[in-house]
């Protein structure tokens, strides 16, 4: 079983891997052609984002996954309990955000000035954004259908599509100047949003010809479930961007700037990001299906304890050549690059939490999400409220670190409480304890020049490899062949 979630992991990892690298394209791209000040914008509005996406969709696309399982389960049509359901989610989230978009657009000048001068300045960003906001959601059901049907290279096409097009559209803005213009940063969202439209569109032709038409007795049962996700998101998402918002309020100077250095630097972050992403486009659905208990268990405790082996992994790779990952980012965004170990260790925490969650949205016990996002979310203000107005970008980076681990920690308790997961903690540590060791041995050690560091720091993450290779009785050589075998057919 695991064999089918790491082919599905594989798919979208091609995919998001791809598209993200064309994504990222853009930090480079406009950490040197914005200022600090102007790139704290985007920072700022691409934070907020997922919060309003969280808000509209409701819990629909878990909810979609779990009844979608449900109705294979149960047995009769299930093409036309699959269609009644998806026509229903669908058409729920879609109203959702059209609501949003007409209300956005009649108040546009106090939602601008709620955000800040900037934006009170220029509230045509906020309309942009509300637009891009509703094509998204439009489309975020038709994505989880393709999802849920195994379309992965539907999916694939229509995702890398979407980021193609809004990096072509962003570098013929510069090449045509518009962003020296007095709109200046407000073409970055234009190109979001024409991209935005264009893969809606897409999406939906694709999605089967089925009306969203709202099914309310269905919708209500929905609810059931949906409601305690759609809270725990809410905290959830909060949480994720709330560092942001404390940066531009806390930070007694400079507060754009700050956060435009800070946004910078977590996108240096790309690749765990990247990891973490690929794995939940498969795991949610996968997870999610009607497998026994005690197989569950087993897959998810397996499938845990891989996820930190890779995830401490690739923050060695990152953390031990930041000042390579560096040059990612404009000159003057550089220095901010010591916080990135510490993003990279809560991104890890984040996808520890991810994994941690699969078994209470199987038994339909959601509403300890809500608890477990509360928390995080009371310790993330907690913390930063304390260290951010002294230590800044710093603080935010730690501020949002101790929040994961406070999630992870409370979901450890309660899944041992009331879900006991046979979670091979103890092989898990070895890889944190041995990463963690490498990466300060690493910090420690002074050496004559960066490329006798970089040599080191290479040997120091294949003593890595080979340990978990030996470990878990991974047969390299075998392997291998059989890569090179399948290369040559």
């Amino acid at each position: 079983m695991l064999e089918k979630l790491a082919k599905q992991t594989a798919i979208y990892g091609i995919s998001t891997i791809l598209g993200r690298m064309l994504s990222y394209l853009l930090t480079p791209f406009y950490t040197r052609i914005f200022a600090e000040g102007e790139y704290g914008i985007i920072t700022d509005i691409y934070a907020l984002i997922p919060f309003v996406l969280v808000v509209l969709t409701m819990g629909m696309e878990s909810s979609y996954f779990r009844f979608a399982a449900k109705a294979e389960a149960e047995g009769g049509d299930i093409a036309q309990r699959k269609r009644k359901l998806f026509a229903t989610t669908w058409g729920i989230t879609s109203l959702a955000a059209l609501i949003f978009f007409v209300v956005v657009v009649l108040f546009r000048n106090e939602a601008s000035a709620l955000m800040g001068e900037v934006y009170a300045e220029n509230p045509i960003y906020v309309v942009i954004v509300a637009a891009i906001v509703m094509m998204d959601v439009v489309g975020c059901i038709p994505f989880s259908r393709l999802r849920e049907q195994g379309r992965a290279m539907t999916f694939v096409l229509l995702k890398t599509g979407n980021i193609v097009l809004q990096v072509g559209l962003a570098v013929a803005f510069w090449a045509m100047g518009l962003f020296d213009s007095e709109f200046g940063v407000g073409w970055a969202f234009v190109a979001n949003l024409a991209a935005s439209v264009v893969t809606t569109i897409a999406v939906v032709a694709v999605s089967g010809g089925v009306v969203p038409k709202v099914d309310w007795r269905l919708l209500l049962v929905i609810f059931g479930y949906s409601v305690p996700l759609l809270l725990s998101g809410i905290a959830g998402t909060a949480n994720e961007f709330i560092d942001r918002q404390l940066i531009k309020y806390l930070v007694p100077e400079g507060s754009f700037e700050q956060l435009g250095i800070y946004g910078a630097i977590t996108k240096i972050a790309v690749v765990m990001t990247l990891f973490t992403q690929m794995y939940r486009l498969a795991a949610e659905p996968f997870f999610l299906a009607n497998y026994r208990k005690e197989e569950f268990k087993a897959m998810n405790a397996a499938a845990l304890k891989y996820f930190v082996m890779v995830s401490m992994f690739i923050f060695l790779a990152i953390a031990l050549y930041r000042d390579i990952f560096a040059y990612i980012v404009g000159k003057d965004f550089r220095t901010g690059i010591e916080i990135l170990p510490v993003v990279l260790g809560a991104n890890v925490l984040s996808g520890v939490w991810l994994n941690l969650s699969f078994w209470y949205k199987r038994e339909e016990k959601t509403m300890f999400a809500l608890w477990i996002t509360l928390t995080g979310l009371v310790a993330s203000v907690g913390f930063g409220l304390w260290l951010i107005p002294n230590l800044g970008i710093y603080g935010a980076a730690w501020s949002r670190f101790l929040a994961e681990v406070v999630m992870v920690a409370v979901s450890i308790v309660l899944n041992r409480i009331y879900y006991p997961t046979p979670y091979q903690f103890g092989r898990m540590a070895e890889y944190v304890v041995l990463a963690l060791a490498i990466f300060f041995v690493s910090e420690w050690i002074e050496l004559p020049n960066e490329w006798l560091q970089y040599t080191v720091s290479t040997l120091f993450i294949v003593i890595y490899l080979c340990y978990a290779a030996w470990r878990e009785k991974i047969d390299i050589k075998g392997l291998v062949g059989h890569i090179l075998k399948r290369g040559k057919r």
